[in-house]
């Protein structure tokens, strides 16, 4: 079985001007109203920029810049949700992430159908989301309401569902995005828990935060991005300190 790791070689990825752009008819007449023409130019953003760095087996790491960096653009793209624009991408091993928890529900389906749902949309078997049912209905601990539909929920309650729908199954690479927030007090101290269990598990951490506290507890190795590009790569310790001396 190969190793899992992560290799990107002169990755760049751009955003298209027109995800940005708001075609409503209130947005048309605000534009002319401001600018006195039709022509409204909203430029491409160069979100990822020439980025070479390669990540091995059992290697934390965390990633560092100020918001708008790149960190959760890098580990979307890591995870396969943005397509590259240019450069080289590989991957190997079985990929597991922490962010967009609300990603692939149904509302007008109850919480235990959109248990598996999720659990499709994360290439999950039905077979396998059967057997993972009960334990995530336990952890989310939403009672009755698992058989009412998504709609009904409070974002509280489908941000514990989704957490440990996404949490049930394991990986070999862990993607997590800042600290999850799900819910009161006692959901918190059992979600950090399997999170603590998960980063255990994972062959490869990559973490993006700005809680420095956290990146030195659970990383050896600190990238600090800035506009998509890379501006120091060593020891957490290291980058840490870069970081804050260029805020």
């Amino acid at each position: 079985m190969t190793n899992p790791g992560i290799k990107l070689d002169a990755v760049n990825l751009h955003y298209a001007s027109s995800a940005f752009k708001d075609h409503s008819l209130q947005a048309t007449i605000t534009r002319l109203v401001k600018t006195r023409t039709f022509k409204s130019k909203v430029a491409d953003v160069h979100a990822l920029r020439n980025l070479s760095l390669s990540i091995k087996q059992g290697e934390r790491v965390g990633l560092l810049g100020h918001n708008g960096a790149g960190k959760s653009t890098l580990l979307k793209t890591i995870a396969g949700l943005y397509p590259i624009s240019s450069g080289n991408l590989n991957v190997t091993g079985e990929i597991r992430s922490l962010f967009d928890l609300s990603l692939g529900f149904e509302p007008d389906a109850t919480g235990r159908e959109n248990i598996l749902y999720r659990g499709l949309l994360l290439g999950m078997s039905p077979k396998f989301m059967r057997s993972k049912e009960e334990e995530i209905v336990e952890f989310a601990g939403l009672g009755e309401f698992i058989d009412y539909p998504i709609k009904t929920y409070s974002a509280g309650m489908q941000v514990r569902l989704a957490f440990a729908v996404s949490t049930a199954i394991g990986g070999d690479i862990l993607l997590l995005d800042e600290v999850i927030g799900a819910g009161d007090a006692n959901f918190m101290a059992k979600a950090k828990s399997r999170i603590s269990q998960l980063i255990a598990q994972a062959e490869i951490l990559v973490l993006a935060s700005h809680d420095v506290s956290a990146l030195k507890n659970l990383c050896d190795r600190g990238i600090v991005l800035q506009r998509g590009s890379l501006m120091f790569d060593g020891a957490i310790n290291d980058a840490i300190d870069f970081h804050l001396a260029n805020q």
